[in-house]
């Protein structure tokens, strides 16, 4: 059952008196439970199509469907709630929270879902922690973390609401072979045990390798699956 649907997506971005054309009539369907990569060099798309799959933008024509929902028809409010509790992102920049810590920043997404008594937060919270190895780092702020450590805290924080589907941004950017080998499995397991679905934007061939997918983009546009 598709999750994600793209059909003849555009996505046009005015420059001075240019257009310039970053997705030009992409089709694609993702279905539930899928661990994918979208490969590409620099520049050909792949960042603008997470974006789009994410809410985070909206395509210049073409339909984005996501859990069955038209993005384009959406309101701000209605996106803003399929964020919230369908979708889970890795951005390459983390950005985290400075003036909180571990446990504040995970636990964010939480708060504004407001579904969860404090007590089911704090366990889940903990427990996210420490999955990705960080329960000795639980009370510091990500100035005081290394680049690793705060990657390892934006998975956590992409993955305490249980989404449907994981947005992942060059994931293993930051990361050392082993703690971006240790970081992948644990996306493994949860895509096994949850039936989260993954969707990557990377240039990591140790990622790919990992991936049941790859969709590979060049200049806008689908070159080969």
């Amino acid at each position: 059952m598709a999750i994600v649907q793209l059909q003849g997506v555009v996505k046009e971005y005015p420059l001075g008196k240019l257009v310039v054309s970053a997705l030009r009539g992409i089709d694609m369907t993702i279905e539930r439970g899928e661990f994918t990569v979208i490969a590409g060099p620099s520049g050909s798309g792949k960042t603008t199509l997470l974006n789009l799959i994410g809410c985070v933008d909206v395509a210049t024509r073409g339909t984005v469907l996501v859990d069955g929902q038209d993005t384009g028809r959406l309101s701000d409010a209605d996106l803003t709630r399929l964020r919230l509790h369908k979708l889970g992102f890795i951005f390459q920049s983390f950005n985290l929270i400075n003036v909180l810590d571990v446990h504040q920043n995970v636990e964010f997404p939480l708060l504004l879902s407001g579904t969860l008594t404090p007590g089911e937060r704090d366990k889940r919270v903990r427990s996210l922690i420490d999955r990705v190895g960080l329960t000795e780092q639980l009370i510091q702020r990500p100035a005081e973390l290394s680049g690793g450590q705060r990657q390892r805290v934006a998975i956590a924080r992409a993955l305490v609401t249980n989404p449907a589907i994981v947005l992942a941004d060059e994931p293993t950017a930051n990361l050392d072979s082993g703690t971006g080998a240790s970081i992948i499995e644990l996306m493994k397991e949860l895509n096994r045990t949850e039936g989260t679905t993954f969707i990557f934007s990377t240039h990591d061939h140790a990622v790919m390798s990992h991936a049941r997918r790859i969709v590979k983009i060049r200049d806008g546009a689908v070159e080969s699956e």
